[in-house]
């Protein structure tokens, strides 16, 4: 405040001075024009502020249950399996299931009494002839009986591994599984699993 009342009385005794010598005294604009200029405050504009890159953290999504079960091919019920049994669902583990499968049924009607792998664990038939309810519980069935029984524990270690795929068929043979152990392998067949989509009755759909 006191610096512009200070410019103001000089600005007035200019103008005094002005008026006595006979000068025409300045105009209101002119005047505050004088106050403007005299009292300009300088200022710098900041540089532009780079916002910082924006991290996200990937992501993934694992397929659960619905996702195989709505599937509804062999190929599915393998990864079924594998999920319920908590293995890795890799290309090699799903290959060596299906492939197994194939072994114990006819690849075209691998759900026949919704035991694609025969399996006595659960299904009331000791020998692999048993039936369950669906497609669902067999594949439940199928990972409890890994995990449960001694025999077994090989199978379980390849996969859990992602091993190659004749390590794993060969825990497979030596295991018990199948009494006649596939002819210690000889009667395993490694062409391509077709994939076969069973009829939705057969998940209880």
């Amino acid at each position: 405040m006191t610096s512009t009342r200070g410019v103001f009385t000089g600005l007035m005794v200019v103008c005094v001075g002005l008026l006595a010598a006979g000068a025409t005294p300045p105009t209101a604009e002119e005047e505050l024009e004088q106050f403007v200029t005299a009292n300009a405050q300088s200022f710098v504009v900041p540089a532009a502020v780079e916002a910082p890159e924006l991290v996200r953290d990937d992501f993934g999504a694992t397929p659960g249950y619905e996702t195989f079960i709505a599937g509804g091919t062999n190929h599915d019920w393998a990864k079924l399996v594998l999920l319920m049994g908590e293995f890795p669902l890799t290309d090699s583990n799903v290959t060596v299931v299906t492939r197994w499968m194939r072994q114990e049924n006819y690849v075209d009607a691998w759900w026949t009494r919704n035991n694609p792998l025969n399996n006595g664990w659960g299904s009331g038939g000791g020998g692999g002839t048993g039936s369950y309810v669906h497609l669902v519980d067999a594949a439940e069935n199928a990972a409890e009986a890994l995990h449960s029984l001694p025999r077994y524990r090989e199978i379980v270690a390849t996969l859990q591994a992602s091993a190659p795929t004749e390590e794993v068929e060969r825990a497979i043979w030596f295991s018990g599984w199948a009494s006649g152990m596939y002819n210690n392998g000889a009667h395993w067949a490694y062409n391509e699993v077709p994939v076969v989509l069973a009829p939705p009755s057969a998940w209880g759909r």
